[in-house]
């Protein structure tokens, strides 16, 4: 076998073949957009450039076909919880059933980590934000959301065996929304009339022509409800409307909700459309022809599925049934108004009993685990999970 270092176009998009060719052949895989996955790589696009560096590798058998992949990258700001060690990470891995073509790939990862004083790696991880390309798929093996991890279920078996051992799971909840018999929890109607006629309480969803307004009302109850939560950094303003900016071309107007008390914003819903019903479609490509077929297709209302991606209520708030209120609001909206018929909501870690019992609460079903793991390089170290959050 050949490890070859990713330094130039060529092997980059070598890079890309090899997760096309080991999923091409699985009905529920769908390929992502190339420029999605070479953006992680390209220090113009990604910030996590200014405080980490990254490291990508192909690997070749003795044919010189392509049999596997995987990256190294360490970033400061990448810290989880009761982490007592230095931690790096590994992903876009990817890599036939064999065992000893996976620990090659391994070992050059932590090899490469070790000389720059790391003790642990997790994976599969991003270079990046967690919303994106995390977790290794162990449960739910259906077609994927967008920039969300897809692989063969061997591969489980493959990081297991080196020695990866479980450091978090991500649950991820489905439920449906389209028919009038898919009720959400009694409870959530009894809320519901408590602030009913309450003139101090109202509920709205995202405005497009009042971007700005919205934006700021985010910021506002992500700050008070999760700023100081996992370490979690306030978010001004700006870098709120710069969000708000970055997903225009996809938002709905009638999936992103706040409920207000006296015009002040306490809790808000923020959703997106399944945009992976479209990218299936594309074949990896966003030309230009491939973005008017993207804007066609979203008009012609292809994405029945939408994805929650933020929710949060402030302190005080919390407990009071405000976000019952928001969400019954935003239920008959939806319903009535659009052609949605699932909701998945994904990234609830298991170490977050908070954000299980919303979950929950809303009468979703989980639909699948994906498994962060952690190698530590020392091993005789004692081994602990992910603490679980007050």
């Amino acid at each position: 076998m050949v490890l070859i270092d990713v330094d130039n176009r060529e092997r980059e998009i070598d890079f890309l073949t090899v997760h096309i060719q080991l999923n091409r052949e699985n009905p529920n895989w769908i390929r992502p957009l190339d420029k999605d996955v070479l953006e992680v790589f390209d220090p113009k696009k990604n910030k996590s450039f200014r405080d980490g560096e990254v490291v990508r590798w192909i690997l070749k058998n003795e044919e010189g076909q392509l049999i596997g992949r995987i990256a190294a990258f360490i970033s400061k700001r990448y810290k989880n919880k009761g982490d007592d060690v230095k931690v790096g990470g590994v992903g876009f891995f990817d890599c036939i059933d064999d065992q000893r073509a996976a620990s090659r790939l391994f070992d050059e990862a932590r090899g490469w980590l070790q000389t720059r004083g790391v003790e642990a790696m997790d994976g599969p991880i991003n270079f990046g934000e967690r919303d994106k390309w995390w977790g290794l798929l162990v449960s739910g093996f259906e077609p994927p959301l967008y920039t969300m991890n897809y692989n063969p279920p061997y591969y489980q078996a493959l990081f297991e065996t080196y020695g990866f051992q479980n450091f978090y799971n991500q649950l991820c909840f489905r439920m449906t929304v389209a028919s009038e018999s898919s009720q959400l929890h009694p409870k959530f109607y009894t809320a519901h009339a408590h602030f009913t006629g309450n003139p101090d309480f109202k509920v709205k969803h995202l405005l497009k022509s009042e971007s700005r307004k919205y934006a700021s009302d985010f910021s506002t109850v992500y700050n008070k409800a999760w700023s100081k939560h996992e370490g979690n950094k306030e978010m001004g303003v700006e870098q709120a409307v710069r969000l708000f900016k970055s997903m225009a071309p996809i938002l709905d107007e009638k999936l992103i909700w706040f409920a207000y008390h006296k015009d002040e914003p306490v809790a808000m819903w923020l959703n997106i459309p399944d945009i992976n019903q479209i990218v299936s479609r594309l074949d990896g490509q966003f030309n230009a022809w491939a973005k008017v077929k993207f804007f066609v297709l979203k008009l012609l209302g292809v994405c029945t599925r939408f994805v929650g991606i933020a929710y949060g209520i402030v302190p005080e708030f919390q407990g009071t049934g405000i976000d019952y209120f928001m969400i019954v609001e935003a239920e008959k909206v939806i319903k009535s108004a659009t052609s949605y018929k699932d909701v998945e909501l994904q990234w609830n870690g298991d170490f977050n009993p908070k954000m299980l019992n919303i979950s929950r609460n809303l009468g979703a079903e989980q639909s699948r685990v994906l498994v962060t793991y952690r190698y530590l390089f020392d091993r005789q170290k004692p081994f602990h999970r992910h603490p679980v959050l007050a």
